[in-house]
């Protein structure tokens, strides 16, 4: 990397943003300035036009501080490249040259440095080999020697007299082994059959529990993936993810049980049991959440057709008489330069109501209810889920 590198690479985010506002209005024609709603349609716009994308820690590591110290990786330049209407990042270089500067064409180099290399590399691998070779083909010649020499063809026998005591002893000897080799496997299946009760014990006392979970409003199955979090004391949560319509099973040997249910679509639940006198077969009740469904609709559709505008509006004045006017309203990004940004009611409620690939990965940290049910606080974040870093 050179200073020039860099100088390119200011001159690259102008051209990004000169290609943005040829389309679009944001908040400030900066893009230092840019923030978190201009930044999703900035990415939304990215994606359809360079097919690919770039986080806000990227955005803020990058496009929020000027004159960077260093180059962003070689994928996200030739990105934003395309973007601005190039080929590629040398593509840009080329035709955005300084006075006096002479552009090295670096990938026919490095194609050819590596070539270069490969051969070099073959050849001292082959030398290596060859030198092996060489000294593994040194012949040693074997010595013979007459002292080893023997004649055993005319070696006398000596024929060894058999000793009727030992004779007599031996016929004793397998009874005795019998008895020893009985008892030791009596022994050793007493010591197995104890093993198996004391590994198993938890199987054998532990009991099963069945819950299933339906839509408290419609009466039928829930309609969408459930958290649990199995809470136990001095312990860290156990966490499962249920699918729609299916069951969750928990077998246990604990007296009592404390779950925390959370759903993209349905408030949150606390569920406490004694299990000493619980039905091995329970179903639970969730109450959707006005709010959560919006988000969740605005979430999953992508709104066509003749009557995509009016069903907006429907969705904006219900998440208007949901949340206060007077809501705290907060974005959390992964970014030591930049960690949280404040929005406005209105503000959220265009981000939340506008269909966008990055709308998919908004995720709700906290939020919090007067005694009326209204909003007064949101706290949520954006989930990192860049292609190319």
């Amino acid at each position: 990397m050179t200073d020039l590198d860099l100088l390119h690479f200011e001159q690259l985010k102008k051209s990004v943003q000169a290609q943005y506002l040829t389309e679009y209005t944001p908040s400030f024609d900066e893009i230092s300035k840019w923030k978190g709603i201009d930044i999703i349609y900035f990415q939304e716009d990215l994606r359809k036009k360079a097919k690919g994308n770039i986080s806000e820690k990227s955005f803020y590591t990058y496009f929020k501080s000027s004159p960077v110290t260093k180059l962003p990786r070689i994928d996200m330049l030739n990105l934003l490249s395309i973007y601005a209407g190039f080929d590629s990042w040398y593509d840009f270089k080329k035709q955005n040259l300084f006075v006096g500067e002479l552009l090295k064409d670096e990938e026919d180099l490095s194609e050819s440095d590596l070539k270069e290399l490969e051969k070099t590399v073959s050849a001292s691998v082959n030398l290596e080999e060859n030198q092996e070779n060489t000294v593994s083909t040194v012949k040693t010649e074997p010595v013979l020697s007459d002292l080893q020499k023997s004649d055993i063809d005319n070696q006398s026998v000596e024929e060894i007299p058999q000793n009727n005591e030992v004779t007599e002893n031996k016929r004793f000897t397998p009874a005795k082994k019998s008895y020893q080799r009985t008892a030791w496997i009596a022994a050793s299946s007493v010591f197995v059959i104890l093993l198996g009760l004391l590994g198993f014990k938890d199987e054998i006392f532990q009991k099963t529990y069945t819950y299933h979970f339906t839509d408290a409003d419609r009466n039928q199955g829930v309609q969408s993936d459930i958290e649990i979090k199995v809470i136990k004391e001095n312990e860290s949560p156990i966490l499962y993810r249920i699918k729609p319509g299916e069951k969750f099973v928990y077998a246990s040997k604990d007296k009592a049980i404390k779950m925390q249910i959370s759903s993209a679509v349905y408030e949150n639940l606390e569920v406490n049991r004694n299990l000493e006198n619980a039905p091995k077969e329970e179903t639970i009740e969730l109450k959707p959440d006005d709010y959560k469904m919006a988000l969740y609709y605005f979430s999953i559709k992508d709104i066509k057709g003749e009557n995509s505008e009016q069903l907006i509006q429907q969705k904006r004045k219900q998440l208007e008489n949901l949340i206060s006017n007077a809501a705290v309203i907060t974005q959390v990004y992964d970014s030591d330069i930049y960690g949280l940004e404040a929005l406005d009611k209105e503000d959220y409620i265009t981000l939340v109501t506008t269909p966008t690939t990055s709308l998919k990965n908004l995720n709700v940290i906290e939020m919090k209810k007067d005694n009326k049910g209204k909003i007064v606080s949101i706290k949520f974040k954006i989930s990192n889920n860049e292609n190319n870093p």
